[in-house]
């Protein structure tokens, strides 16, 4: 009898500096606990159809919007059938909510940098000038769909519409984000 593996395989595309264990972590820094260093806009050197879920948290939005689509259908192409990608990206929602509501509370930039809510609006928006493309719902879905995705879902925070309750593993940034996860 043959065994069964049950282990899963999971990717975690810009992870940054401090990857966390367990997952195959991917970044165009090499440090440490990085498996795969490289720009995704060259390709991940993984196969067709090896992972089981992947999620990126607030590293897509550090992208050029000509290459979103392209990247998405990159993390498609490693996904198996039915894999899941979860995304979390800044919330332009809830940003420019809070700077209507005139909640200056809501930005993480300090008063020693920026005292006006205009400036703290975009500073966070832009994070010091890292950010090339900011997220709604709706955009995050319509390139999501772009990219091959069949089914595409907004999520809460440490919540999961997927069979992968470990997924949500890596969410942080509660406040300024929001979650999306697409099958493939």
């Amino acid at each position: 009898m043959t065994a069964v593996s049950t282990s899963v395989t999971r990717l975690n595309w810009g992870c940054g500096p401090t990857p966390p264990r367990g997952w195959i972590n991917a970044d165009r820094l090499t440090a440490p606990g990085i498996a795969l260093s490289g720009d995704i806009r060259d390709g991940l050197p993984l196969a067709d159809d090896v992972v089981d879920y992947a999620v990126t948290i607030h590293g897509l939005q550090d992208l050029a919007y000509p290459d979103i689509v392209p990247a998405l259908q990159e993390l498609r192409r490693v996904l198996r059938r039915d894999g899941v990608l979860r995304l979390g990206l800044p919330d332009l929602d809830r940003a420019l909510a809070a700077y209507a509501g005139g909640e200056a509370g809501y930005f993480y930039i300090p008063d020693a940098e920026v005292t006006t809510l205009s400036g703290k609006l975009i500073v966070q928006l832009t994070w010091y000038g890292s950010v090339r493309t900011p997220f709604t719902w709706e955009f995050a879905r319509e390139l999501l769909l772009r990219a091959g995705f069949r089914r595409v879902a907004r999520c809460a925070f440490r919540l999961t519409s997927s069979g992968y309750g470990d997924i949500v593993e890596l969410d942080n940034r509660e406040r300024e984000s929001l979650f999306v996860e697409a099958v493939k």
